[in-house]
């Protein structure tokens, strides 16, 4: 493929995570527009080009580290990794964010994904903890962070707007320590 993609920041077997860029525009969207049905209720990526230059600002914060998921093989995009309210000092932690296409769901790639990105947070940035929140009924997603060892904390009622709804979540967690011991 001749695009002038930049550097990896973390690379695995199967996928890589970059920066998103002004050019990742019409593949980005293309792909949360196809994935519509099986995002909702539970996203709402940026889905036209006014959103995604919404959300390449948002990426440019100094407390957020958001990455593309690209599949090696093809380099196409296939998801988004986001890290975001990222607190240094004493409190060493940060948000975790995600979601995936349609026609790459299942296969693996977001766990390969969310390996690395907790690898990049907890060797990289020197966080001490990571929380997803998810919506009770997101058995996928709540399978997904399981996997990676994380433990739900509790239930936040009203938690978060999703699609201009207040949405309940469960917290889920996951510290330095249970990282390295799952890990190594």
């Amino acid at each position: 493929m001749s695009r002038n993609l930049p550097s990896p920041l973390v690379a695995g077997s199967r996928v890589y995570l970059r920066h998103p860029r002004n050019g990742d525009m019409a593949e980005f969207t293309r792909l949360v527009i196809a994935s519509r049905r099986f995002l909702h209720p539970w996203v709402t990526p940026a889905s036209t080009p006014e959103m995604y230059a919404r959300y390449l600002r948002y990426t440019r914060r100094k407390s957020v580290y958001a990455s593309l998921v690209c599949r090696s093989e093809d380099l196409k995009i296939m998801g988004v990794c986001n890290l975001s309210q990222i607190f240094l000092g004493d409190l060493k932690s940060a948000f975790l964010g995600y979601w995936i296409g349609a026609t790459f769901a299942g296969q693996g790639y977001m766990t390969e994904a969310l390996d690395l990105v907790l690898r990049y947070a907890f060797e990289n940035l020197r966080l001490h903890r990571i929380e997803a929140n998810i919506q009770p009924d997101n058995v996928g997603s709540k399978a997904l962070v399981v996997r990676l060892g994380f433990r739900m904390e509790g239930f936040s009622p009203r938690y978060l707007k999703v699609a201009g709804r207040w949405k309940d979540h469960e917290r889920w967690a996951i510290c330095r320590e249970e990282w390295a011991d799952k890990e190594h």
